[in-house]
């Protein structure tokens, strides 16, 4: 896992704007995405992820080094969790599915629902499940008053994945047309019954 990936394509040229660097990282880390939680670590490359992003092998040696320090940084729901389990708990489930939403939006993407494709692989995936477990799940616990406090966060984690996959599901359905305040409305009581036991 710690050998070191050397590139033999072009590097990014001097000339490549702002902008265009940060969207080469963006679609660099939504191929590893896809590359790592799709196939085992061991079948993964630098220049696999390269060609699906569209950029030269030496532009995700430079952004990311290794295909290590690419995984770990693929597989860490650390700063996702930060900002999702920042409220007060009398009104984390609705900071929750606001927060949720709203980053689905801004950034395109969903920050936990990749966890999802790892689940029934026994290879070197397993490592985003653990990682999820110690990130979302474990610290939430750790934020959890009163009884069952593993088993709320677990489902309260459980129930933002699936409102992520829902909104991935139904891409043009009635939920991309709600805003954010509407679907906190529907969604959070049902999260907030299980923050508070």
């Amino acid at each position: 896992m710690t050998a070191r990936v050397t590139a033999g394509t072009e590097p990014e040229t001097a000339a490549t704007a702002p902008g265009e660097a940060a969207t080469g990282r963006d679609a660099i880390l939504l191929a590893a995405r896809r590359a790592f939680t799709q196939r085992p670590y061991a079948e993964v490359t630098i220049r696999g992820i390269a060609a699906d992003a569209g950029v030269s092998a030496a532009l995700v040696v430079k952004h990311f080094g290794r295909k290590e320090q690419l995984f770990n940084t693929v597989a860490d729901f650390g700063p996702a969790a930060e900002e999702l389990f920042d409220a007060p708990l009398d009104g984390l489930g609705r900071h929750m599915v606001l927060t949720l939403v709203r980053r689905r939006r801004e950034q395109k993407g969903d920050p936990l629902l990749r966890v999802v494709f790892s689940l029934g692989n026994h290879d070197e995936r397993s490592l985003l499940r653990d990682r999820f477990h110690e990130q979302v799940t474990g610290r939430l616990t750790a934020r959890l008053p009163g009884r069952e406090r593993a088993l709320r966060a677990e489902l309260i984690a459980g129930h933002l994945i699936g409102l992520g996959a829902t909104l991935s599901l139904h891409r043009q359905g009635a939920g991309s047309h709600a805003t954010p305040e509407h679907l906190a409305d529907l969604y959070a009581p049902a999260l907030q019954g299980l923050v508070e036991g």
